[in-house]
């Protein structure tokens, strides 16, 4: 009754077999920003189904956000927004001075909450640049994940993946980091 699909799966699905969907209840799809024409052709194909995009990198145990995907579909609608935190996790907007942005400018996405990794295994210097204390807590006792992903409050308090601040890109779900491709080419003897 209940579905999981990366948005590369979900994406091939509705373009090659959307009928096999039309018995699920409810579909989360993610991964990577979603499609707005895989989204309305769901939409169209699966008037029963409940479509929810899920965002979250691993470092926050994969789901940091849910949008239940409405009826109709906005025309003017750009991008699928990724929506609101799920239960203990926090989520906010900042600055490069760590300040919360006002609704609509774009600032760069950090997490908190109970579902945040602890850091990368055997890579202090990693875990140090990407896991930063909370300036929000005043015990100073937990951190936030800086995830590099630029994003914005909409009016109605959902949140809008707008890209990347870095280089990493995503292919079909998974992260790769071109500075670490660029990397080793110009390690190699023949470059």
């Amino acid at each position: 009754s209940c579905l999981w699909l990366t948005a590369s799966l979900f994406n091939l699905v509705m373009d090659e077999r959307p009928e096999i969907l039309q018995g699920v209840k409810q579909v989360l799809t993610g991964g990577e920003a979603l499609s707005v024409e895989h989204i309305r052709r769901a939409l169209e194909k699966l008037p029963d189904t409940q479509l929810i995009n899920g965002y979250g990198p691993t470092e926050s145990t994969t789901f940091t956000c849910c949008y239940r995907i409405g009826r109709p579909l906005d025309e003017h609608l750009r991008s699928i927004p990724i929506g609101r935190p799920i239960a203990n996790t926090q989520v906010y907007i900042l600055d490069g001075q760590l300040e919360p942005v006002p609704v609509g400018v774009p600032g760069e996405l950090y997490i908190g909450g109970e579902g945040l990794a602890r850091g990368y295994w055997n890579r202090p210097e990693l875990t140090a640049e990407r896991f930063v204390r909370n300036p929000f807590d005043g015990t100073g006792q937990s951190r936030l994940y800086k995830t590099g992903d630029r994003c914005r409050y909409l009016a109605d308090g959902n949140i809008e993946f707008l890209g990347r601040l870095d280089e990493q890109v995503k292919i079909r779900g998974f992260r790769i980091e071109l500075g670490e491709i660029e990397a080793t080419l110009a390690g190699h003897a023949a470059v």
